[in-house]
């Protein structure tokens, strides 16, 4: 069963509709319109589980969370609209997520139910038989859904053992907004160093300063500088850390990330021309590892925090069907099989070679180990070539589920880098259709957690993290496993290829050994 759903302020529209998107009841649809648009929601959910069909997860559904009402499917007609997109050329306005601030919804402008309909109708006849985008389209709008219960939970963090980071290395935080004390006692570090007053935060001033020692720099990036030998080197690596830490990570961001010791950063489904996710503030996709010592589940609570393993790798051989990489992928570790086939059993020859076919390192060394790679798994290395030769004149190339490349711009076809494209091809097909794993990993998991008190909090390219119960740590990563196994299946079919999930169980999602025994208090 199919509903679309167009809010209009407290109210709704609800239209029921056949499997081929045309109403239901024909010349005279079943129109419903409430002025509960929460209570209608969850009423037909908690009847139908239908498939709901709405203009944008991240518009919607925050306000359906928000009041306790989630739902099993959907059809997001903002992300297919950017697939669809994607496939012909076509250009489509990005959709912002919601950060759930209050108002967000007063000002929503109220949708055309009939126009909303015939946006539906068109996505599903340019969908048409297609089975990979019919399943890209159901598990690209799982993710929308999923994205939206990650912000809405919180990733759990210990906003005191933060806190406490912070004051034992950027020292006291300055009520007035003003530099912490570390970074200030660095400073003058660095100025007497240097015998006049630097500002370290300033690379023209640091050029400056180093020149007046002898020392002639092109740059200040740490990579340059970290081999140098004056005194006033490892103070400016240290300011450079700890600046990072107070501007990107500091207590302002504390205050706007952090509520009620949950992490609540916004994530954007397919924000990536792959398919991958980003988040928009708090940097949630990217947690250093300082702050991931915060990052401490629930008392009674742990983490299960579970990762594929050689993931792209693996794809290539499920994609390709080639018979030796496949039966390589077979194992625990493709490597191991890849190095005693082609390269005298050198693992680290075979790890070379293997990444070097899928991200385009085709000289000096990698090129004699591409040679022998392609001599054992011709099918395999063809996958990653052809997919070059198509980007470089200037093809569109596909995933495995028919997500397509951006073309090349007008600028490209007059002065672009065939060889640059052809790189950026090779690598899209393989880790594009890795996100569409990673998005069916998802969605299965999604449900198997649904009746449970357990929840996703994080999910990251290949990696997802669970927060459950201590005794149910067990049945979830059996479910993660599952879950790895249907994203398989509904994928490749009946495949050799294994996709074995590294699970790790602990209350703390950093290096537990390190860390004091606190948990998720608030000051």
């Amino acid at each position: 069963m199919k509903v679309l759903l167009v809010p209009q302020g407290n109210r709704a529209v609800l239209i029921r509709l056949d499997e081929d998107g045309s109403p239901s009841g024909g010349s005279s649809p079943a129109e419903e319109v409430t002025d509960d648009l929460v209570g209608s929601v969850a009423a037909v959910e908690r009847e139908h589980a239908p498939r709901w069909v709405w203009e944008d997860t991240s518009r919607i559904y925050p306000r359906l969370l928000d009041a306790g009402v989630r739902v099993r499917r959907c059809h997001d007609l903002a992300l297919v609209g950017a697939i669809l997109a994607m496939r012909t050329g076509r250009t489509t306005t990005p959709s912002t997520p919601a950060d759930l601030r209050p108002g967000l919804f007063d000002a929503d402008p109220h949708a055309d139910p009939v126009a909303v309909l015939a946006h539906y109708r068109r996505q599903i006849e340019e969908i048409g038989d297609d089975r990979g985008l019919q399943l890209l389209a159901a598990a690209e709008s799982a993710g929308g859904l999923a994205a939206a219960e990650m912000t809405f939970d919180g990733l759990p963090f210990s906003a005191a053992a933060h806190r406490r980071h912070l004051d034992a290395t950027l020292g006291a935080r300055p009520v007035d907004g003003s530099t912490p004390p570390a970074l200030v006692k660095l400073e003058n570090e660095i100025s007497s160093v240097f015998g006049r007053r630097v500002n370290p935060g300033s690379p023209a001033e640091v050029v400056a300063a180093f020149a007046r020692a002898g020392i002639e720099l092109t740059s200040t990036r740490a990579h340059v500088i970290r081999d140098i030998d004056h005194p006033a080197v490892p103070l400016l690596l240290r300011h450079r850390d700890l600046s990072k830490l107070h501007s990107t990570n500091g207590w302002t961001w504390l205050d706007a990330w952090v509520r009620g010791d949950r992490f609540r950063p916004v994530y954007v489904p397919g924000a990536v021309v792959s398919g991958r996710w980003a988040s928009r503030g708090g940097g949630g996709l990217q947690i250093p590892k300082p702050l991931r010592a915060s990052v401490i589940a629930d008392s009674g609570y742990t983490f299960v925090a579970a990762d594929a393993g050689q993931l792209e790798p693996r794809i290539l051989a499920a994609m390709s069907g080639d018979p030796r990489m496949v039966a390589a992928a077979g194992t625990a570790d493709l490597y191991a099989p890849v190095a005693a086939e082609s390269f005298d059993g050198d693992r680290a020859h075979a790890k070379v070679a293997v990444l070097g076919v899928l991200y385009g390192a085709t000289s000096g060394e990698a090129r004699a180990l591409l040679t022998r790679l392609r001599a054992r798994f011709p099918d395999a290395v063809a996958v990653v070539e052809e997919a070059a030769r198509a980007g470089e004149r200037g093809e569109v190339v596909r995933s495995w589920l028919g997500r397509a490349c951006p073309p090349p711009t007008p600028q490209w076809w007059s002065t672009g880098d065939a060889h640059a494209r052809g790189r950026f091809t090779r690598n899209f097909v393989v880790q594009a259709t890795a996100a569409e794993w990673a998005l069916c990993l998802l969605a299965d998991l999604r449900g198997r957690l649904r009746a449970s008190r357990s929840e996703l909090v994080f999910f990251q390219h290949d990696e997802v993290v669970v927060h459950c119960p201590l005794g149910d740590a067990p049945w979830v990563s059996e479910a993660v496993a599952a879950a790895a196994d249907s994203a398989t299946r509904l994928m490749f079919g009946d495949t050799a290829v294994l996709f074995p999930m590294e699970t790790r169980i602990d209350r703390f999602y950093g290096a537990p050994a390190a860390e004091p025994e606190f948990g998720p208090e608030s000051d």
